[in-house]
């Protein structure tokens, strides 16, 4: 397999970049300015901006480019205008289009994913400290999606929610869009208000077009918001603070694998959220329940740790970037969320009312507090879980502080705790400091030293990491080291190994020479990621070394070609699989070749591959992914994935696991959904299905309808396991 390393050796400077007319990332250069124009009369919300506030002022126009000409006009017309009365904010657009007959609409959920269709999207930076802000976009069918980020996209929340409306209009020369975003759905301090940080964009799809108001370098995103523009001219007479209450009541019954009988189930509880100040908000909850949650979905595990599940519950989502400690990267060209370091998260909500098996473990009631206040990013959150299978009830606290300094960079410090109730000897503290600097050049530090406390642990509780990061448009580059103790424990985070220190390099760089382009590739990504582990005496306990190439299609896809060389060592005998011998301990060395394609995920059929030949472990292994992806319809969106290895051990024996995954979604309107995960590993014989429907019957009010299943296929007469559950929130604003 080491004759494919010629992968990692591609030259750089042997492919021409397209360098004229990029975008200089300074926050020196003049900013576009938008003067917001006073209310005097009722605006109706139909999105036909037939409103006389509309004729009056300059609208916003002028869109760049980021993607795929980056500095250029965008190739078609937008216009936008912000208006205000005493209690909220309007903002009307006119997106001009060449071919309206051509517009991409996917997706009309709640929360739709804004890259694979048309959209336009507002940020607002109501500090005014070009850090954070509000997102609120929407398609040309009128589907809505908010969300809070901070300091500048390394902390994204996609599941805020805010209470407001949007209408659109197809025209014959383009769409048009009319917002409301009431001012109590916004935190702001009143004193100063007259000048807000802002910035749109818009999605042309069929052209795969970026197209920002402030110009944004295409290495980052709408959160840059050191680059976005001003808004000027605001004077609402309120701050944005308000009280909402959400009760819910449950019901459901539920008959375990395997069981006889079927066991009622009746729950009620509370949410409360209260703006304390004009910056910070106070959230309290009493009995959660997450039964609406999507279940994890099943994986093929080929390492000896534990797969990493992220968190979904909401009441954990929401707001959950300000306890992030670590380097998460603001360039999400290519993931759209920053991915932890799975090596440490320090915090991970998962910990918090689940345990190792993933089963539930009940949640008396917690409050989180969360905001701005005396010049200090603050989080807060402390929580209570029953006892559960002989464990007893355990308090969890957190809090984070993080200062702002110098232009765009950071101070903070973290504390993290779970204690028994009733044992003295039964505990865990973390506690730590962090720092983010952000220097000229797209060049940014980060770090972080934390000590740990558990009664009995080894000495060596301590953790630390530090890197240098670059992100460029051309060239980005990650270095840097992390050490974590032999004693170090952390009963609130995620890691996989204790005693080790950990060496990374990820670089590489993406021209865009012409020649490639009019052969229908946009841009190339040579690139090198290298993880290397010792333990504290110097000795190697494995090491990662992924070099590849990605093509980056004008239509959106890709496909990358990659080799990976992997090294483990392992201390005791470890079960791959339960049908051959367990691998022995030992060091182990092995390549592979990887191959990925996808293409266009915009179009009514979509695919994406994924094969993998080589060794592993004391063997072979041959191993493909294959997804289709149909959406006919913004209504209707499905995907059935197929995913088989054959591994051969030599003498350990020889195993097949295959998996099918069908992810089926109805919309029948913007309120109103439906939604699937169904798996079969045909190997265990199980099938497992997760049915929602979901009706939001007023904002931010909900009524699900959830049905589990699963059933084993072998013929032996074993019962399914089934639950299905009814559960409606009703929220009541003050």
């Amino acid at each position: 397999m080491r004759r494919y390393l010629w992968l990692a050796m591609l030259v750089p400077g042997a492919l021409s970049a397209q360098a004229g007319g990029e975008i200089v990332a300074t926050d020196e250069r003049p900013r576009p300015v938008l003067a917001a124009l006073e209310v005097r009369e009722e605006i109706r919300l139909d999105g036909i901006l037939d409103e006389a506030v509309w004729r009056r002022g300059q609208p916003a126009t002028d869109f760049v480019q980021a993607e795929p000409r980056e500095g250029t006009a965008a190739t078609e017309k937008t216009e936008v205008w912000v208006a205000y009365d005493e209690s909220n904010l309007y903002i009307a657009a006119y997106l001009y289009d060449s071919e309206p007959d051509k517009l991409v609409v996917t997706d009309i959920r709640k929360d739709f994913g804004e890259n694979t269709q048309d959209a336009f999207s507002v940020i607002l930076d109501t500090f005014s400290d070009r850090r954070n802000g509000y997102v609120f976009s929407t398609n040309p069918e009128g589907a809505r999606a908010d969300q809070q980020v901070a300091s500048e996209g390394r902390e994204v929340n996609r599941s805020w929610d805010a209470i407001w409306s949007v209408e659109t209009q197809r025209r014959p020369d383009g769409w048009s869009v009319e917002m409301r975003i009431p001012f109590r759905a916004l935190r702001f301090d009143l004193e100063a208000v007259e000048r807000w940080g802002l910035n749109f964009s818009r999605n042309i799809r069929r052209k795969n077009e970026v197209a920002y108001w402030s110009p944004i370098p295409r290495a980052y995103s709408l959160t840059r918001l050191s680059l976005a523009g001003t808004l000027v001219g605001l004077q609402p007479t309120g701050a944005g603070r308000d009280l909402r209450v959400k009760p819910y009541v449950l019901g459901g019954t539920v008959r375990e694998p395997g069981g006889t009988d079927f066991d009622g189930q009746r729950e009620i509880g509370l949410d409360i959220k209260y703006g304390l100040t004009p910056g910070l908000t106070l959230d309290v909850t009493a009995n959660p329940d997450f039964a609406q949650v999507e279940q994890d979905e099943q994986r093929v595990n080929f390492t000896q740790f534990s797969l990493f599940f992220p968190e979904k519950r909401e009441f954990f989502l929401e707001n959950s970037g300000v306890f992030y400690v670590g380097d998460a990267a603001r360039n999400l060209r290519v993931r759209q969320a920053p991915t932890p370091d799975e090596d440490l998260l320090l915090f991970f909500s998962r910990r918090i009312g689940l345990n190792e098996a993933n089963q539930a473990v009940p949640i008396q009631g917690g409050v989180r507090l969360s905001g701005q206040a005396g010049g200090l990013v603050v989080g807060g959150l402390a929580m209570r879980t029953s006892t559960f299978e002989g464990a007893p009830e355990n308090d969890y606290a957190v809090v984070r502080l993080r200062k702002n300094v110098l232009s765009s960079s950071d101070i903070g410090g973290i504390f993290m705790m779970r204690d028994a109730v009733g044992a003295e000897d039964d505990y865990n503290r973390v506690y730590g400091l962090d720092s983010y600097i952000r220097f000229p050049e797209e060049i940014d530090w980060s770090a972080y030293f934390v000590r740990t406390e558990s009664p009995g642990a080894p000495d060596g509780q301590y953790a630390f990491r530090t890197s240098l990061n670059r992100e460029g448009n051309f060239n980005h580059i990650k270095l840097g080291v992390m050490e974590i103790g032999e004693g170090f424990t952390n009963d609130l985070g995620y890691f996989r190994r204790t005693g080790i220190r950990k060496y990374f390099i990820d670089w590489g760089v993406r021209p865009r020479p012409e020649s490639f382009r009019s052969r229908g590739v946009r841009e190339i990504h040579p690139h090198i990621v290298w993880n290397y582990y010792d333990d504290l005496d110097g000795r190697i306990v494995a090491k990662r070394f992924h070099s590849g190439v990605t093509f980056f299609f004008n239509g959106g896809g890709n496909t990358q070609l990659a080799v990976n060389n992997n090294t483990e060592r392992i201390e005791s005998d470890f079960q791959l699989d339960p049908r051959i011998d367990p691998i022995p301990a030992g060091s182990y060395n092995w390549d592979e070749l990887v191959w990925t394609f996808s293409t266009n995920p915009s179009r009514p059929v979509s695919t994406s591959i994924r094969a993998t030949v080589g060794e592993l472990w004391t063997g072979t292994q041959k191993a493909a992914q294959l997804t289709l992806n149909f959406q006919p319809s913004y209504n209707l969106q499905a995907s059935l994935s197929l995913s088989r290895t054959n591994a051969d051990m030599d003498e350990l024996g020889e195993f097949t696991r295959t998996l099918w995954t069908f992810r089926p979604n109805y919309s029948f309107h913007r309120n109103m959904f439906v939604d699937a995960l169904i798996q079969y590993d045909p190997d265990r014989e199980q099938l497992n299905s997760n049915v929602r429907f979901r009706l939001i019957h007023r904002p931010l009010s909900d009524l699900y309808l959830v049905w589990n299943e699963q059933r084993f296929t072998t013929g032996d007469g074993i019962p399914p396991g089934r639950s299905f559950q009814v559960k409606v929130t009703q929220m009541v604003a003050f």
